[in-house]
């Protein structure tokens, strides 16, 4: 018998504890890339029109528009909302 949650690491027991929504990784990732991405991510979030699942898709479109990061999904693809995303 597993965990529904297991598979969600550390995001899914901060969704259980009762956070409505985390911004997780699926993978390790760029700590460079991961600084600008989380910068767009909330300057996006204040803008009160937008959710989070269009806030965290118009930073990974952010980052893809830098060179170094476009080459590889590894600086842009790993990041999911779970929880609420809205």
């Amino acid at each position: 018998m597993g965990d529904r949650q297991a598979a969600l690491g550390l995001a899914g027991v901060a969704v259980r504890a009762g956070a409505r929504s985390t911004l997780t990784t699926l993978w390790q990732v760029s700590d460079e890339a991961t600084a600008l991405l989380m910068s767009r991510f909330y300057s996006e979030l204040a803008n009160s029109t937008v959710t989070k699942a269009e806030a965290l898709r118009r930073a990974q479109l952010s980052i893809l528009e830098i060179d170094r990061f476009r080459r590889h999904p590894f600086y842009w693809a790993a990041y999911v909302m779970v929880g609420n995303w809205l």
